[in-house]
C-alpha cells in the first residue's frame, strides 16, 4: 500500500519563514551595531592622533578585532610591525643591488638597515606587552606600559635616525624614464612607518588602569 507523506501546513511554513528571517535581521543588526561601535571607538581615539587621517585610514580597514582601546593599540601597533618589517625587506634587497651607489648612500643604507631591524624588534616587543597587560591596574601595569611606551618611542626614534642619515646624502637627479630615485623613495617609506609609529605611541599613551582590556 503506497505511503502518502502529508505536506506541512501553510500557516507552519509560514511561520518557519518569519522565524528564519528574524535570525538572519538579527544577525546582521548585532554585526551593524558591532561595526558601527568600532567605527567609533576608531574615529574617537583618532581625532587628536599625531596624525589623525593616517590613524584613521589605516585602522578602520584593520580586519581584525578593535573592541577596545588596548585592542585598537595593539592594532596601531601591527600596521606599524608590518611597515617596518617591509621597508626593512625593500632595504635588505636595495644593499644587495647597492654595489654603483655612492659610498655615503651605501653607508646610509647599512645604518637604515640596523635601524629598522631594531624598530622591528622593538614594535615585537611592544606588541607582546600589550598583549599581557596586568588587569586592575598597579605596579605591574605601570612596568607594562613603561616598557611598551619606551620601545615603541626606541622604535620611533631609530626611525628619524634613518631619516636623517638620508637626508645628509646629496639628492639624486631625477633619471630619464621616471624610474624611483632610491634616496627619495626610501625618504617616503620610512617617514611613513614614522608616522604609524608615532599614532602607536599616541594610543599606548591613552591606555590606563580604567581603561576596558
Amino acid at each position: 500500500m503506497a505511503t502518502h507523506h502529508r505536506l506541512p501546513p501553510p500557516c507552519i511554513l509560514l511561520l518557519l519563514l518569519l522565524f528564519l528571517s528574524h535570525l538572519i535581521f538579527a544577525a546582521v543588526g548585532k554585526e551593524s551595531r558591532s561595526s558601527n561601535k568600532n567605527d567609533n571607538l576608531v574615529r574617537s581615539s583618532c581625532v587628536h592622533a599625531s596624525y589623525p587621517g593616517i590613524c584613521l585610514r589605516t585602522l578602520s580597514s584593520y580586519k581584525g578585532a578593535v573592541n577596545s582601546p588596548r585592542q585598537l593599540a595593539q592594532a596601531a601597533v601591527k600596521v606599524s610591525l608590518a611597515r617596518a618589517q617591509k621597508v626593512s625587506a625593500y632595504l635588505g634587497s636595495l644593499i644587495v643591488s647597492s654595489g654603483g651607489k655612492k659610498k655615503r648612500e651605501q653607508a646610509a643604507l647599512r645604518d637604515c638597515v640596523e635601524q629598522v631591524g631594531d624598530s622591528v624588534d622593538q614594535l615585537r616587543k611592544t606588541l607582546s606587552e600589550l598583549k599581557h597587560l596586568h588587569r586592575g591596574g598597579g605596579a605591574e601595569f605601570r612596568w607594562q606600559m613603561s616598557n611598551a611606551e619606551t620601545w615603541v618611542s626606541a622604535a620611533l626614534t631609530n626611525e628619524d635616525t634613518c631619516l636623517d642619515g638620508f637626508r645628509e646624502v646629496e639628492p639624486e637627479p631625477e633619471p630619464a624614464g621616471g624610474k624611483k630615485v632610491v634616496g627619495s623613495d626610501v625618504k617616503r617609506k620610512i617617514t611613513n612607518v614614522a608616522k604609524v609609529t608615532s599614532n602607536a605611541l599616541y594610543l599606548i599613551n591613552r591606555l590606563d588602569p580604567q581603561t576596558p582590556i
